[in-house]
């Protein structure tokens, strides 16, 4: 067999391959082209998904005759300044996209340099180009293609349905628009309008918000901090959601290296990480970051369709990364999502409802109709409520200030804070309190929760011994053969924290110690879960986030339990703790631990507005 060169359409074709997998992949290519020409308005327009036309009309600078026959030339491109891959300013930079797509689908090119009378049009159908000809258009370039792989039709049948293969561009047209705000974006597909985002004339960080609430929804504006963050040669900027508004996947999490949407391990290995303390495993922020880099520290000339990156200090990376998100939702730490609508509490018809009902609510209506409720207002900002309502408490599960008991007045006097002064328990599960302008609902277990797991962090940070109480009784757990080394491995981890387990036989461990601010928690449930957790990491977590886990978990299992009966002081207790404590807007699993309703709305509902 005899060695020779390829054919170039069979070259174009091949390179296809790498750079073309799919309608979407063209609308990149060409979307990018128009970016790096310096396009203030984008067009797109597709039919069959994209199949059987794309085209792609931008205002930018245009190309001249000469220009236009070179571009659909292999390895022809404007954008690589100096012949130096080191130093990378575009979008594109291979002078491959043209060439590619022209080799698999019909291409037409029409171009009309700035400044000049005339305009130019070439074509190419399947790696066969004709001559450059003289055309009609106002300014910019259009490019048309139709009959994608059709030169290959293999890759047609990989393909999905036309909605869905609409769908994938729409999405990278989106991704794209996010990192540029000043550019107006547009996508018609089937002679429907799919994306209408108009350019964004402000600041960079205010343009971004509003281009990222155009793309994500209003729901991530309200719910989303800042990032801004710099250190040497990176900078990282853009916004990231409070840890209470997440997804079930990371497919809302955009990333941009430099302006070019990539999909990076490393990046998304950062984030999770950064959410580690205040987020469930399986749950995910969502977020746009930014990151900046000068081009001699990254190298994004690893694939053709230039969606992964490489850095020259990923550790650098990584660590201001975390830094920064975590710096974001200190600041936040108070702050619960949003996106909870009031309104919905009353679309039900109320007639309705007490129809369905009436066997419940017969009797509280009753007592309401014939006990009329008085209640005494003293002169301190802290309000003392007294009823002659004797039996609603009863009926269900309300404490409430009766004056049997001492009022919050006369038990606490601590400086009340934003979370106001306790008035209720709610099924031996929520508190409710009150400040000056607002009901709020705590949820008792995910706050103490949190307030337990940044105890414990801050005993680790100062090297303190966590102090522990000793079994009367150690408890002895049987694991499996693997959950027992899984714990064991562990073993000086868990002391630190104030959990001290030995071996016990072969197939059992012997708790004696355990943390004293988690006394009375299931210990077995506890190692059980520890067991399960250790197994999931592996090897690919440091020590610290080793420890925040096991943190977490103890505190999940050592904090009060919904259904427990608190007092009045020990409910306030808890409110002031949660005013002192970082994140304890939400628990180590990502929930709110508290939901404030202000008077406002309330008076909305009732329609006294």
């Amino acid at each position: 067999m005899t060695i020779r060169l390829l054919p170039d359409n069979l070259i174009n074709q091949i390179a296809a391959g790498e750079v073309i997998e799919r309608p979407a992949s063209v609308v990149k290519e060409l979307v990018e082209n128009s970016i790096d020409a310096g396009a203030s308005r984008i067009e797109v327009t597709l039919a069959g998904g994209g199949k059987n036309l794309i085209v792609v009309a931008d205002d930018g600078k245009g190309m001249s005759s000469d220009e236009l026959k070179v571009a659909i030339k292999r390895h022809a491109t404007s954008k690589l300044e100096d012949n130096d891959l080191f130093n990378i300013k575009h979008l594109g930079f291979r002078g491959e996209a043209l060439p590619s797509i022209g080799a698999v689908a019909r291409m037409s090119i029409i171009s009309r340099q700035k400044g000049s009378e005339d305009a130019y049009k070439i074509e190419v159908n399947g790696g066969c180009e004709t001559d450059v000809m003289p055309a009609a258009l106002n300014h910019g370039t259009r490019i048309e293609i139709r009959d994608l792989f059709y030169t290959t039709p293999v890759r047609l049948k990989f393909l999905k349905t036309d909605s869905a293969e609409t769908a994938q561009c729409v999405d990278i047209v989106n991704r794209i628009a996010m990192a540029n705000p000043h550019i107006s974006f547009y996508l018609y597909a089937e002679d429907k309008k799919k994306i209408a985002l108009e350019a964004v004339d402000d600041k960079l960080d205010i343009a971004r918000l509003r281009r990222l609430a155009q793309v994500m929804g209003k729901d991530f504006e309200e719910n989303s901090l800042l990032i801004n963050a710099t250190r040497e040669n990176i900078s990282i900027s853009g916004y990231v959601s409070l840890p209470t508004f997440n997804k079930a996947n990371s497919l809302s999490q955009y990333l941009f290296v430099n302006s070019r949407p990539v999909r990076d391990k490393l990046l998304l290995g950062a984030i999770k990480g950064a959410y580690q303390d205040v987020l469930a495993s399986n749950r995910y922020p969502v977020c746009a970051l930014f990151i900046n880099v000068d081009p001699f520290y990254v190298d994004v000339n690893v694939h053709p369709a230039k969606a992964e990156v490489r850095f020259f200090d990923n550790a650098q990376i990584r660590g201001l990364l975390v830094g920064s998100i975590r710096q974001a939702l200190s600041v936040g730490d108070m702050k619960v999502a949003t996106n909870v609508d009031l309104s919905s509490f009353i679309k039900d018809d109320i007639s309705q409802v007490y129809q369905e009902k009436s066997s419940v609510l017969e009797s509280p209506i009753r007592v309401m109709q014939t006990s009329k409720p008085s209640f005494s207002y003293s002169s301190s900002p802290r309000r003392t409520y007294q009823t002659d309502i004797p039996d609603f408490d009863k009926m269900f599960s309300v404490k409430t200030d009766f004056p049997k008991q001492k009022t919050d007045v006369e038990t606490y006097t601590e400086t009340v804070g934003a979370l106001g002064m306790a008035k209720a328990q709610f099924h031996n599960t929520y508190i409710i309190s009150q400040n000056e302008d607002s009901i709020v609902i705590v949820d008792q277990h995910a706050a103490h929760e949190r307030i337990v797991m940044e105890k414990l962090k801050t005993l680790l940070l100062a090297e303190n011994k966590v102090a522990t109480q000793m079994l009367l009784i150690p408890e002895v757990i049987e694991l499996s053969a693997l959950e027992r080394e899984h714990i064991l491995s562990e073993k000086e981890n868990l002391r630190k924290l104030g959990l001290v387990v030995d071996e016990f036989g072969l197939t059992e461990l012997i708790v004696r110690e355990i943390p004293a601010l988690i006394s009375g928690a299931d210990v077995k449930k506890l190692i059980t879960d520890l067991a399960q957790e250790v197994a999931e990491w592996g090897g690919q977590f440091s020590l610290t986030d080793k420890l925040h886990h096991i943190c977490a978990t103890v505190a999940c299992h050592g904090s009060v339990r919904a259904g427990r009966n608190l007092n009045f002081d020990e409910m306030n207790r808890l409110l002031r703790d949660m005013e002192k404590t970082e994140h304890s807007g939400q628990c180590n699993h990502g929930r709110p631990t508290y939901v404030e309703l202000k008077i406002s709305d309330i008076e909305k509902l009732f329609e006294r507005r």
